[in-house]
């Protein structure tokens, strides 16, 4: 049958089930032997504008050939050659003759290879920043709706003093913030390999201009500025240095570690049924118990960051081993390390800014988590409230210690509510405050700067972080479930 093919061997799900289709594209055949063809034409109208017997002919033919790559060939040329860029050289020779004899001229493999990873590299960031952009915008709308909600705080996953539902996702956010800055700097650190020969010295191009050194700057700035870098690496071996793989995936597997602690969180808080990521009217949960609405989308970029995080072992390795001016043993790793990062951290991305859109808030069930924690919280004000009326500290620290013991054998021996503060309207040794108890439990006496700080910094911190990608913030994620 007609496309079954591709059921009869091995599809990376980052391609067939998750990653965009930009990002998809960004890692392709297709882009990567045009970016080739590109560099070639590059090099090739450099070499001629200072002074090689290059004609205008021969780039036209070149650039009137740039995309009709014949795959097929190519694969059959690299069969018999054992070598993928001189496969692709033979390929667009045979459909440019007059241009053959001047394509790749003076270039060693590195001149496309590394160059071509560098500018995907760059493209690759240029399509995960918008993302991580909208996903911080969306985020901070939350945690702006909700800066004043008061919400139980838990450190050690133990009951701990109030906070805000907003100001935990400013904790969230700080980290995203982080990140964003992290992937703009490797970003931008970015440079070209340039043109530099077999070893980097530039040697063969020096032979091809006769010796002037000059007009090698000159070759290497032009094509630098051709390929839209404003810098070139002024140093590499065959290839650039293999830290700046590191850089960049290192930057993807932090953004990894916050997404999944942000994404832990959310399934932690989705079992107290305080918060839910969004859910689809016909979505099914469980196969067995349909009453469950699992937490999928976080799940999923909490598996997929674990992934994300593991790839960073690859090109810390690599880098360690490039012997010399360079070894091959970093070709076969970078084509799935690269690649992967960035696809992974891609779909993360989109899953998240789906969570962040349609995260469900549960009030009711949030109030009532307060109150089975805050009597006991209260009663450092309930003893400060006493001894303004008059009390002795001592003794009502013996009263409120003891009813507090009695409270919480009814929670943990029992399975009963917290009854503190009945006990507490029961006790005549309180009756000079029962009529404060109300407001010595309101729980926004007990959630501090919270919402102040959540306001000063979503504004001086996160909304400037923003501005860049405002033309690109009101893009929506069709997420395939």
């Amino acid at each position: 049958m007609e496309g079954a093919d591709e059921f009869v061997k091995y599809r990376s799900p980052l391609v067939s089930r998750y990653a965009s289709k930009e990002m998809a594209y960004n890692f392709s055949d297709r882009k990567k032997f045009t970016t080739w063809r590109k560099l070639w034409i590059y090099l090739a109208k450099a070499e001629k504008a200072l002074g090689l017997p290059i004609t205008d002919a021969q780039i036209l033919e070149m650039e009137s050939h740039e995309k009709d790559i014949d795959f097929a060939m190519a694969a059959e040329e690299e069969r018999k050659l054992r070598h993928d860029v001189m496969a692709h050289v033979h390929t667009f020779a045979h459909c440019c003759p007059t241009a053959a004899p001047i394509i790749h001229l003076g270039a060693t493999s590195c001149y496309v290879g590394d160059n071509t990873d560098l500018i995907m590299l760059r493209d690759g960031f240029d399509i995960l920043l918008p993302k991580l952009a909208r996903v911080i915008d969306r985020l901070a709308n939350f945690a702006e709706k909700y800066a004043d909600l008061p919400t139980l705080g838990f450190t050690h996953y133990q009951p701990a003093q109030l906070t805000t539902v907003g100001k935990r996702a400013c904790l969230w956010l700080q980290d995203l913030t982080m990140d964003i800055r992290n992937l703009q700097r490797a970003r931008d650190d970015l440079r070209f390999r340039g043109v530099k020969g077999t070893t980097g010295t530039q040697a063969s191009f020096l032979q091809l201009f006769q010796g002037d050194h000059d007009k090698v700057e000159e070759l290497d700035r032009m094509v630098t500025e051709m390929a839209a870098f404003k810098k070139a690496y002024l140093v590499t071996g065959q290839t650039y240095s293999r830290k700046v793989d590191v850089d960049c995936l290192s930057s993807l597997a932090s953004l990894g570690a916050t997404v999944h602690k942000i994404c832990t969180d959310i399934r932690l808080l989705a079992n107290l049924k305080e918060i839910e990521e969004p859910f689809e009217k016909e979505q099914i949960g469980s196969s067995a118990m349909p009453y469950k609405r699992n937490p999928m989308r976080a799940e999923r970029c909490c598996s997929l960051a674990r992934h994300l995080v593991a790839l960073m072992a690859d090109p810390l390795q690599t880098a360690s081993v490039q012997w010399l001016e360079r070894t091959l043993d970093d070709s076969a790793n970078r084509r799935i390390s690269l690649p992967e990062s960035f696809l992974t951290a891609d779909i993360i991305l989109s899953t998240l800014q789906n969570i962040t859109e349609g995260l469900v808030v549960y009030p009711k069930v949030i109030e009532r988590h307060i109150r089975h924690e805050l009597p006991f919280m209260a009663t450092e004000n309930i003893i400060m409230a006493m001894v303004k009326a008059g009390g002795n500290r001592q003794d009502c620290h013996e009263k409120i210690r003891v009813l507090s013991q009695e409270a919480a054998a009814v929670v943990k021996q029992e399975g009963g509510d917290n009854d503190l503060l009945a006990r507490v309207q029961r006790d005549p040794y309180f009756a000079p405050i029962l009529g404060q108890l109300d407001a010595i439990l309101d729980p926004k006496t007990f959630i501090g700067r919270a919402p102040q700080q959540v306001s000063r910094f979503l504004s001086e911190e996160v909304r400037p972080l923003l501005e860049p990608y405002k033309a690109k913030m009101d893009v929506k994620i069709e997420l395939e479930l």
